[in-house]
This record gives C-alpha cells, structure tokens and sequence, in this order.
C-alpha cells in the first residue's frame, strides 16, 4: 500500500471519529446527562465540560486533517483536468475542516462564556443556549462533509 493510499485512509478515519465524537457527545451523551441527573444546575457544568473536551478535540483532529490533506495537494502537480478535480475537492474539504474548527473555538470561547454569564445575571440563557446548539450543529454538518468527501469513491 503506498504512503499517499495510508495517508487517505488514515483521513477517513480521523474523520470518522470527530464526526463520531460530536455524534455521541452532542446528541447522546449531554441529552443524557441532564435527563438522568435531572437538575440543570448539576447537569450543566459536566455537559460544559464535555463540550471543552470536544473544542479540544475538534481542534487537534482538525489539524490533522489539514495536514493530511495538505500533503494530498502538495504530491504531483496537476497535469490534466482529474488533478485540477482532485485539487479543487482537497481545497473544499479543507474549507470544511476549518469551518467546523472555527465554530467549535467560537462556541467555547464566547458562546459558552456567555451562557455562564447569563446563567449567573439573568441574561437571554435561552438565545445563547440556542447559538450554541446551532454552532455545535454546523460543526456535525461540517465534519459529516468531511467524512463524506474523503470516503467517496474517485
């Protein structure tokens, strides 16, 4: 198996797991935490935990997901019109990875901070809790491109 062939695969794994761990943590395990502890106030710092796991994460396979697929586009130069397809679809993947990364710092670094705000002043909880859905939502839209990009067929 060549070098370029191990360096796809290992993508799609990559892939595979941070799109598997937004799954799991945003639509399973969060949701049941707070129906199991059923008090928001117990509930709500593990889940802001759990989500400061998930940046942490999406942030370091996001890296390498760039790096990998910043090698793709260096090997060879693009001589015919499948290079140029195959240049242009590493770019708009990378564009993908770098949006889910984007979100996931945006909504630890000011969202959360504003839901911890408004918990604690009696501001718009319900706003912010709902951009920060909406964020973590784009982050599991965007690395599910990723993951669908990287494991079709050429």
């Amino acid at each position: 198996m060549s070098l370029q062939r191990l360096s796809h695969r290992f993508s799609i794994l990559i892939a595979a797991l941070w799109w598997g761990g937004i799954t799991a943590i945003s639509f399973l395990v969060v949701p049941f935490l707070f129906v199991q502890l059923g008090n928001p106030a117990v509930a709500g710092p593990l889940a802001a935990r759990l989500f400061a796991w998930q940046c942490g994460a999406s942030v370091l396979l996001g890296v390498l997901l760039l790096l990998l697929l910043r090698r793709r586009l260096g090997v060879g130069a693009p001589s015919a019109a499948d290079g140029l397809a195959n240049m242009s679809s590493a770019v708009g993947t990378m564009g993908f990875v770098l949006l889910a990364m984007l979100l996931a710092l945006l909504q630890q670094f000011g969202v959360a901070q504003q839901i911890v705000s408004a918990r604690a002043t009696g501001g718009d909880l319900r706003l912010w809790h709902s951009l920060g859905s909406a964020m973590v939502l784009g982050q599991w839209l965007c690395a599910g491109a990723v993951l669908w990009r990287l494991s079709r067929r050429d």
